[in-house]
C-alpha cells in the first residue's frame, strides 16, 4: 500500500507542523517529533520532508516539487496549498518508494479571515472543497458568510470566543461538518492560527486568522463530525415563533457573527456575489450601541434598520440577551423579525 499523504501547516510564522495524515486530523504535530515517535530515532524520512518543505516555502512562485532522494530509492512529491492572496498556507506532502504512484490526494482549501474589518476570503481549492457554483465565488465575503455552509460541533463557543477575542496567537483546531452547495455532507478538519499583520504605511493593527480545512470523508463516516442536532440547540430552536431568526452578534464590533440557524431572508448579511454590502443605518449607530452597553445588566430591545438585498433599509425588531461564548467572553444572542416600515 502507499504511503499516505501528509499535511503540512506553514501560516503564522511557525514551524511547519503536521495537521493531516490521510484523513487522520493532527494537532499541529513537529515533523522531527512524528517521525521521532514512529522510528524511535531521527532517519532520512524526516531529512527528505523537511527539506523539500524548507525548498517550497522558500521559493518565491512556491512550484510544486516532485523528484528523488538523495538515495535514488524514493520519490518526494510536494503540492503547495496557496491562499486567494497567493500566500502559502500549506503543503500536501508524499514520500513513498519510487516504484509507487501517490494515491488521491484529499480536498484542502486555505484561506484567511480579517477579524479586524469583519472579511473572510477563500482560496478555489476551498470553492471547489465546498462545491460552489464558478459564478457564485467571490474572493472577498463578510465574515458572517464563511459559516454559512457549517454546522460546528460542540467547540462552537469556544470558537466564536476565539473570534471575538481576536488575540494574536491563538490557535484552533475542530472537526466540523460541510454542507456543500450540491447537498453533499462531509466532515472537514479546520486548522487555524491568527496574526497581528501591520499593514505599512498605517502600521495599524489587523488581526488575520490564516487556516486550512481539510476534507476528511463523508460526514457519516466520521465519529468526531457534529451530532446532526446539539442538545442546547433544540432548545433555542424550540423558542422560536415564525418569523423569528436566531443570530450571534460581536458587542464591540457590532457586526454579526453567525446566524445560529436559517438566515434571515432579504437581509444583505453574508457580502456574495450580486449583493449590496452589510451595514446598520447610520442614524442607528447610536442606538445599537447603547444596546450594546445596556445589554450587561439586562436584555434589551430596539428597532435597528439595516441594508436589505434589495438596497433599502429594513427595519428589524432585535431582542438581544447576552450569551457567554466561554467563561470570559461573550456576546450577543439576537432575535430578529421585521418590523413596521414606518421609520424609514
Amino acid at each position: 500500500m502507499a504511503p499516505d499523504w501528509l499535511l503540512i501547516a506553514t501560516f503564522g510564522g511557525a514551524e511547519p507542523s503536521l495537521i493531516g495524515v490521510g484523513a487522520t486530523p493532527k494537532s499541529f504535530v513537529a515533523l522531527d517529533r512524528y517521525f521521532t515517535a514512529r522510528r524511535g530515532q531521527r532517519n532520512r524520512s524526516l531529512d527528505d520532508v523537511r527539506s523539500a518543505v524548507l525548498d517550497l516555502m522558500a521559493d518565491p512562485d512556491h512550484r510544486p516539487i516532485d523528484r528523488e532522494s538523495d538515495d535514488g530509492l524514493h520519490r518526494i512529491v510536494a503540492v503547495p496549498l496557496l491562499n486567494s492572496e497567493t500566500r502559502l498556507h500549506g503543503i500536501h506532502l508524499w514520500r513513498g518508494p519510487i516504484t509507487v504512484e501517490p494515491p488521491r490526494r484529499d480536498p484542502v482549501g486555505a484561506w484567511h479571515f480579517n477579524l479586524s474589518a469583519g472579511t473572510a476570503s477563500g482560496s478555489e481549492d476551498l470553492f471547489d472543497l465546498y462545491g460552489v457554483a464558478p459564478e457564485d465565488r467571490r474572493s472577498e465575503a463578510a465574515l458572517s458568510g464563511a459559516f454559512n455552509r457549517l454546522v460546528t460541533n460542540h467547540d462552537e463557543g469556544q470558537a466564536l470566543a476565539k473570534i471575538v477575542q481576536s488575540a494574536p496567537g491563538t490557535e484552533h483546531q475542530a472537526v466540523w461538518k460541510v454542507r456543500r452547495d450540491d447537498g453533499a455532507e462531509r466532515a472537514a478538519h479546520f486548522s487555524c492560527r491568527m496574526l497581528d499583520e501591520r499593514p505599512e504605511p498605517t502600521g495599524n493593527r489587523v488581526v488575520i486568522l490564516r487556516g486550512v480545512t481539510h476534507d476528511i470523508g463523508p460526514a457519516d463516516d466520521v465519529p468526531s463530525a457534529p451530532p446532526p442536532v446539539i442538545l442546547e440547540h433544540r432548545v433555542l430552536d424550540a423558542v422560536l415563533a415564525p418569523g423569528q431568526y436566531h443570530a450571534y452578534v460581536d458587542l464591540k464590533r457590532l457586526t454579526l457573527i453567525k446566524w445560529r440557524n436559517q438566515p434571515m431572508p432579504g437581509i444583505a448579511w453574508g457580502n456574495a456575489v450580486g449583493e449590496p454590502e452589510p451595514a446598520i443605518h447610520p442614524d442607528d449607530l447610536p442606538i445599537a450601541r447603547e444596546m450594546a452597553r445596556d445589554l450587561v445588566r439586562r436584555n434589551v430591545e430596539g428597532v435597528i434598520r439595516v441594508r436589505g438585498l434589495d438596497g433599502e433599509w429594513k427595519p428589524l425588531h432585535l431582542s438581544v440577551a447576552l450569551v457567554a461564548f466561554d467563561e470570559s467572553t461573550h456576546g450577543g444572542l439576537v432575535t430578529a423579525t421585521q418590523a413596521p416600515a414606518a421609520r424609514v
